[in-house]
């Protein structure tokens, strides 16, 4: 017998299954289809999670080595990258089984295998061991996104990685070549400087994170040239050959030709959505130019009873946006007015020192003609950063002119991931930088550095 579902989510990472819980939480008989085998998504089992395990193992690796500067003597500092990676899949493993709980505590049907259309309101789930059909009223898809690589290269995961081959290194590599200055690559290249690799990033633009406030991105290159990462800007990468050392990559230069050796690549241009295996040619589900799925405001596709959400639709391809994204069309699809407000989603890169942002950036409110004051604060002038040997980077706030409303903050320094959660409530409210600035911050925190900055947005900062 066919079971029969209220709501059927394919997709179980951060869009999907958060949907899936606040589905059942409102009352509707909810399943969620999912292929990897665990729940969770990129983000929990080959992203976000792992990703940061190594980054703050990396980091303390880094610290420790340098313990003596500060007066704490140690023996030799050896790294044991066979017990980091299992330290890793632990903490994947731990996410992941919790995610499994939380389907179980909330009465959600947890079905593995992969998901598509027979026909609109019948999904066919294939695994190892069977073959199955569920009949849905309606189908939210969440399939997530894949990283994508270079016209005619792919990936091996041994020489040429993405960002999953990235974080499953056994041997720590001589040199490594980074492909794309963009979040993902500078993550992966700071994690692997720290243990001990020689770092090159490759970039075809003048700058590295594209989409971030230049002047944050300039600052923010300048600190991981200290951290011995190099640079290559305005560079295109033309060719990827493997030899039995490693590989050679072949770029250009303004004219200038230019081969490097290293004993892998990480090519990190970018993610595409995940869409192959819906079937959605069956159904007419419309695509947009990128491939991915054009929905309305309500998360709706042009079938009806057929909502997407997450990294397969516009927007940025980030884990929390997915989420808001998740409990939204959950909420619209029970007769509740669920909403996201994209002009508030905060985005981090969590290298040390972290970068953090939410709203708009210099460029952008100079692009639409928007008059804005600014307001900086250095963390050198910050009492707790100075007293952790963590002075670098500021706070930048943008207000605007006339009104005062915060339209944009952007953060380069210690915690700047946590700290950006406070402007992003601000921002939400409609906050002025006078109420920013007139909010008690405790003393010593990183915090103090967003209330300076706010003091000057009208030049009366007190501590620089």
């Amino acid at each position: 017998m066919t079971e029969k579902f209220d709501v059927t989510v394919i997709g179980g990472g951060p869009a999907g299954y958060v949907c899936a819980i606040r589905l059942s939480q409102l009352g509707l008989k909810t399943a969620c289809v999912e292929s990897r085998g665990s729940l969770g998504g990129t983000c929990l089992n080959i992203g976000c999670i792992p990703s940061k395990s190594l980054l703050n193992m990396s980091e303390s690796f880094h610290k420790a080595k340098n313990f003596s500067d500060i007066g704490i003597e140690t023996g030799e500092i050896k790294l044991n990258l066979e017990k980091m990676m299992s330290n890793k899949e632990s903490s994947v493993a731990t996410l992941t089984k919790g995610v499994e709980f939380l389907f179980k505590k909330n009465k959600v049907t947890y079905i593995k295998g992969v998901g598509s259309f027979n026909e609109k309101n019948e999904i066919l789930v294939k695994n190892d061991k069977s073959e199955i059909k569920i009949k849905t009223d309606k189908t939210i898809i969440s399939t997530g996104s894949e990283p994508l690589s270079l016209p005619g290269i792919d990936f091996d995961e041994k020489k040429i990685l993405s960002s999953t081959g990235a974080l499953n290194i056994s041997k720590l590599p001589k040199k490594m070549v980074i492909v794309g200055g963009g979040y993902i690559g500078l993550e992966m290249g700071s994690v692997w400087s720290r243990l001990g690799s020689e770092v090159h990033v490759i970039e075809y633009l003048d700058h590295i994170t594209p989409g971030l406030d230049k002047e944050i991105s300039n600052e923010f290159m300048k600190i991981l040239k200290k951290q011995n990462i190099k640079f290559e800007l305005n560079t295109k990468v033309e060719k990827i050959t493997k030899n039995d050392k490693g590989v050679i990559i072949e770029t250009t230069n303004k004219g200038s030709k230019n081969n490097i050796e290293a004993d892998v690549v990480l090519i990190s241009v970018g993610r595409k959505p995940y869409t192959d295996k819906l079937n959605l040619e069956k159904i007419g589900v419309n695509l947009n130019k990128k491939g991915k799925i054009k929905v309305n405001k309500n998360f709706e596709t042009n079938v009806k009873d057929v909502y997407a959400i997450g990294d397969v639709i516009d927007g940025p391809m980030l884990a929390h946006k997915a989420e808001e994204e998740g409990i939204a069309v959950a909420e619209l699809i029970a007769g509740q007015s669920g909403h996201v407000n994209y002009d508030i989603i905060p985005g981090v890169i969590y290298t040390s020192p972290e970068v953090a942002y939410v709203g708009k950036n210099e460029e952008e409110l100079k692009e639409k003609k928007i008059n804005f004051k600014v307001g900086k604060f250095p963390f050198m002038a910050n009492s707790r950063a100075k007293a952790i040997n963590e002075p670098e980077g500021f706070v930048k706030i943008l207000a605007e002119s006339t009104t005062d409303r915060v339209l944009g903050v952007h953060i380069i320094g210690p915690h700047a991931g946590e700290m950006i959660a406070e402007m992003s409530v601000a921002m939400e409210f409609g906050a002025s930088s006078e109420d920013i600035a007139r909010t008690c911050h405790a003393h010593p925190t990183f915090s103090e550095a967003i209330k300076e900055a706010a003091l000057s947005v009208d030049k009366r900062q007190i501590h620089s």
